[in-house]
């Protein structure tokens, strides 16, 4: 059983896991200090000559005590999104000699997914002449290159999971740009700091609609092995394809807080394991790095790994994050270091399974201690 220090408390902690960080950014950054991230940032940066293979090379504050190596922005922050969505009244349209799905989405202003649900299509959507087709009415938002499900939402102030639902959106949940998303409810808030306010991120979001839009016919990334080869906010990102056989325990420490509800009635999505702060934490399986970054409310320094099957693994509460998303990444690798950032009240990590969009208990999934 691991022994957890906490009689420096909240704050000294804290200003420990700052003075940390700093010497660290220090030491590895020399004299040149953090890389700032910019909307011009090279997605190929030069590896400086004194450092090993895939050793990072500085680290950037990321808020709460948590560092993280140079990145750009996330794709919903880089590429925002204005809510111009075009209402299109409910109809009909008899089909024409010609006519494509798609060539009557164009025509009426509807998408052409939510034409093709209204009136039963299945794959490949084949339409004959003289069919009469039910035109969905509701608000349209045409889908522009590098736009993203979060920004779309936020641009709203409507859930993110309640447009996935209503456009029936699934596996790889990737955009393309022409695509006319209908945006559930009708009245908007009044201004874009009330629909920014409305929105609150969370991990569902980032599976489900942190891939940025890319081209009809262009097809996703391929993960890169190296923390050092950066991948533009612009890129989606290619999910793994091999389901894993064996997850393993991100950490060695003792288990501090169980999956589901808690005594007070909150809900764990995931369980919380006691450890030293600056412990190194491994990822539970291979898979590819979906989100590195500190925005989801609460998990502080938070790496998300997506794995094959439409399995996912959340590690959070981390002090540093050592990868990069788009990266592919192997079992037992070192990803993060535990820390105590977000609403941790001591050294922890976070850790969470997801099969699909649905949380599921990662003691059903790990190896017996």
């Amino acid at each position: 059983m691991v022994k957890i220090a906490v009689g420096m408390g909240r704050k000294g902690a804290a200003m420990g896991l700052r003075l940390r960080g700093a010497l660290a950014m220090f030491v590895l950054g020399g004299a040149g200090g953090c890389i700032p991230a910019s909307p011009g940032y090279d997605p190929l940066p030069p590896a400086p000559p004194v450092a090993a293979p895939d050793t990072p090379a500085a680290t950037k504050p990321q808020g709460d005590g948590v560092t993280a190596l140079p990145s750009p922005p996330p794709a919903w922050e880089a590429r925002r999104v204005v809510a111009n969505a075009r209402t299109i009244p409910e109809g009909s349209y008899v089909v024409r000699p010609g006519d494509t799905l798609r060539g009557i989405a164009n025509t009426t202003g509807a998408g052409s997914e939510a034409i093709a649900r209204a009136n039963l299509l299945p794959a490949p959507f084949t339409i004959r002449t003289g069919q009469r087709l039910t035109i969905p009415g509701g608000r349209y938002h045409t889908v522009h290159e590098g736009e993203t499900g979060i920004a779309i939402a936020r641009a709203y102030g409507v859930d993110w999971s309640r447009i996935v639902t209503a456009n029936g959106l699934n596996e790889p949940y990737i955009l393309r740009t022409g695509q006319r998303i209908l945006i559930p409810g009708d009245a908007m808030p009044r201004s874009a700091a009330e629909r920014a306010a409305a929105f609150r991120l969370d991990i569902d979001d980032i599976l489900t609609g942190g891939e940025p839009a890319i081209k009809p016919n262009e097809k996703p990334a391929v993960a890169v092995t190296s923390p050092r080869r950066v991948l533009p906010s612009t890129a989606a990102v290619t999910a793994p394809t091999t389901t894993p056989g064996t997850f393993a325990w991100p950490v060695d420490g003792r288990l501090y807080k169980r999956f589901g509800a808690g005594a007070s009635g909150e809900r764990n999505d995931g369980i919380k394991i006691a450890v030293p702060m600056d412990t190194p934490i491994g990822a539970a399986a291979d898979g590819t790095v979906a989100y590195v970054g500190s925005g989801v409310p609460g998990l502080g320094g938070v790496v998300i790994v997506r794995h094959g099957g439409g399995l996912t693994t959340v590690y959070g509460h981390a002090s540093q994050l050592l990868v990069q998303r788009g990266q592919a990444v192997k079992k037992g690798q070192k990803i993060a270091l535990s820390g105590d950032s977000g609403f941790a009240d001591r050294p922890m990590v976070h850790f969470e399974m997801r099969s699909g969009r649905t949380p599921v208990d990662p003691l059903t999934r790990l190896p017996r201690r």
